[in-house]
């Protein structure tokens, strides 16, 4: 794999030919924004007088802002593989944010009732999402961009939510540490009740600790699979925590439409 292709991280399906086909850059939030955001970045491509390009996205649990030509939009949480097509040029910017990062900008109740969900910004943030976007797109330096979409989240008025670091922090263990494998384990290392963390996720987080469990271990599994050379699935499916090759090829063809050792093949 190219260290362009590595650059795309973890969710970025069959790496080396996106790499091919656009551009992803992140960078951090601004240092007020830093609580509620995990990073912003910016997606460009050229492909004028070349065939159009989908790209396939294994999503991870964050809620995204995106400005794009379309018109500016809350991504919830895809709990499928997400597809999006490209053609032409075009710039896109996205704000990701932390777990639970989004809560304090959405009152219309948990964040769990935007899976599977593309919102107009506009029903969040008001009119002055479309302004934000207008501007977004007219800028010409990635820099420029993220200035003009934190403003529309500084306007939101967002107050400090010492939860979200809370959510955050367990699901950075969940990604960090795949011995990990059961809720009540989860909930023991955490000091909580097991039904206040299902809560507390819900709310805040969008999806369950089993569900970010599971996508941990799904990336983790395609980018072996994208790394190339020969996978010893066995042996991986041990180390992700599943309890037979069987179990992780389960998952994965469940997930991502195929099985491992095929989507290996196809990056190839």
């Amino acid at each position: 794999m190219t260290a362009s292709a590595r650059s795309l991280g973890a969710g970025v399906l069959h790496p080396g030919t996106a790499a091919t086909r656009f551009s992803l850059n992140r960078h951090r939030p601004p240092e007020d924004l830093a609580p509620f955001v995990d990073f912003c970045w910016v997606v460009r491509w050229d492909l004028r007088g070349e065939p159009a390009h989908e790209q396939a996205i294994l999503p991870h649990p964050n809620v995204n802002l995106a400005f794009e030509a379309g018109g500016p939009a809350v991504y919830g949480i895809d709990r499928r593989v997400f597809a999006r097509k490209i053609s032409g040029a075009g710039a896109v910017l996205g704000i990701r944010f932390r777990p639970g990062g989004f809560r304090p900008f959405y009152s219309a109740g948990k964040i769990s009732t935007l899976n599977d969900l593309v919102v107009p910004a506009g029903d969040i943030f008001g009119p002055a999402a479309d302004r934000a976007c207008a501007a977004v797109l007219a800028a010409s330096s990635d820099e420029a961009m993220i200035a003009a979409g934190a403003g529309l989240l500084r306007a939101a008025g967002p107050r400090p939510d010492p939860v979200i670091d809370q959510v955050a922090a367990i699901v950075d263990r969940i990604t960090a540490d795949p011995e990990l494998r059961r809720v009540a384990s989860l909930a023991d290392v955490f000091g909580l009740p097991e039904r206040r963390l299902q809560r507390l996720f819900a709310e805040y987080v969008g999806v369950s600790p089993k569900w970010v469990m599971r996508r941990a271990r799904l990336h983790e599994a395609a980018l072996c699979a994208d790394a190339g050379g020969n996978v010893d699935w066995a042996a991986l499916a041990t180390d992700l925590g599943y309890a037979d090759q069987a179990h992780l090829t389960r998952d994965f063809t469940a997930t991502l439409g195929v099985p491992p050792s095929r989507y290996a093949a196809e990056g190839r």
